[in-house]
């Protein structure tokens, strides 16, 4: 895969698990966004909150900068007294615009680059793949606790349990004789 593809596919899955997040929380009431379930100690809102402070310390000046901001406060990131929904979702939506406008601007020769996280030198690949590592880990989280408040109506985010039979047939019939050769 050249380096063109690379970031196109980053790109794509970025947006996959930010899409996730948005629609798996736009599923739960605004109390059950900001409730730590017992024996847990986040909140859908604390780790969007988190995930859009990460995006933004650890995107905004991408190549020229330590990924760990002077002006971060990572521990503010996990309080949420006094917060709303549209504060957090404005943090969210911050951090990753700053995230996808670095990600756009990135070129192939760029992943030859070193950047720096609290110090500690990393490829550009491998800097990108730690925080996409990082948000789907999150990802997994919000998606989870979503589906928990959601309960009975929840509204699956992917193939919903039964219905794989029902995809495949349908994958069959769009893609044919590549989906029978890759099969």
């Amino acid at each position: 895969m050249d380096g063109q593809a690379w970031l196109d596919d980053v790109w794509d899955r970025y947006r996959y698990h930010k899409d996730l997040c948005e629609r798996a929380a736009a599923q739960v009431s605004d109390e059950d966004f900001f409730t730590v379930p017992g024996g847990l100690h986040a909140s859908i809102a604390t780790i969007m909150k988190h995930v859009g402070g990460n995006n933004r310390s650890r995107w905004r000046n991408f190549l020229t900068e330590d990924g760990e901001k002077h002006d971060r406060n990572r521990d503010t990131e996990f309080e949420v007294e006094g917060e709303t929904r549209a504060s957090i979702r404005a943090r969210w939506d911050e951090g990753w615009a700053i995230a996808f406008a670095e990600l756009e601007a990135l070129t192939p020769d760029d992943l030859e680059k070193t950047v720096t996280i609290r110090g500690q030198p990393h490829s550009v690949p491998a800097a990108i793949e730690r925080n996409l590592n990082h948000a789907s880990y999150h990802t997994g989280q919000i998606v989870q606790l979503a589906r928990y408040f959601a309960g009975d109506a929840w509204e699956s985010l992917s193939v919903p349990l039964g219905k794989s039979e029902e995809l495949n047939t349908k994958m069959r019939e769009r893609f044919g004789d590549w989906w029978a050769k890759n099969e």
